[in-house]
């Protein structure tokens, strides 16, 4: 009877010291965009953008617009893309880089380094899912515009897996009238099925003026 209330005690406390199979490490990434995060918040407080207005989020494609007002004149339009995130570091941060705008539109462009990285499309598009979900609760009236993962030359491998997301977040988008999915990956192919060579920059992965300009002409009219 000892022996069995001995191993009975060692049972349970292996079962309570082991790690649960059903536990999942905390993923801590997105702590790198912090800086970025803290400089934009350090620049609306010196200078307050517009409320109500369209604000571009996502990754290193949103960063790098730099004529993003220019291509929009007649629109409010603010910039808060950061480094090479992901969509999950925007869903992270989006109660610090889209809610305090109280945006009429969310253009968010983020999947394209998460396919780069080893997530699924199906990661990706549930992501997108959580963004929806995070703004709409807060701010129930705003739209949010996808903007497709785009046909980027250095990461052909991948587009099996660019034309899954796609695909997954065109047919979510189609299921709440406040959503939209802005198809670039199309027209960023050339007859040959392949991507223009004219829309990237040698790296074959960042846009030329030509590439968004490209952008520019299919996401306005999901602006009005």
């Amino acid at each position: 009877m000892k022996f069995r209330t001995i191993a009975i005690a060692a049972v349970a406390l292996s079962a309570l010291s082991a790690p649960s199979s059903g536990a999942q490490q905390t993923d801590t990434s997105y702590r790198q965009w912090e800086g970025d995060i803290r400089a934009f918040e350090q620049s609306d407080s010196a200078q307050k953008p517009p409320t109500k207005g369209i604000l571009f989020v996502g990754s290193s494609s949103i960063r790098m617009w730099e004529t993003l007002a220019q291509d929009f004149p007649d629109l409010p339009v603010i910039n808060r893309g950061f480094g090479g995130s992901e969509l999950h570091d925007v869903v992270h941060y989006a109660n610090r880089v889209v809610l305090p705008y109280k945006p009429r539109v969310v253009v968010v462009y983020a999947g394209d380094n998460d396919l780069a990285n080893g997530r699924k499309p199906e990661q990706v598009a549930s992501d997108f899912r959580r963004l929806a979900r995070t703004v709409h609760r807060t701010l129930p009236r705003t739209r949010i515009v996808f903007v497709s993962v785009k046909p980027s030359p250095s990461r052909w491998n991948l587009v099996d897996r660019m034309r899954a997301t796609n695909a997954l977040v065109r047919r979510y988008a189609r299921t709440d009238k406040r959503l939209a999915y802005a198809d670039i990956f199309t027209p960023m192919l050339g007859d040959d099925g392949r991507p223009r060579r004219e829309l990237f920059r040698d790296d074959s992965l960042h846009m030329t003026p030509a590439g968004y300009e490209l952008w520019t002409s299919v996401i306005r009219p999901y602006l009005r």
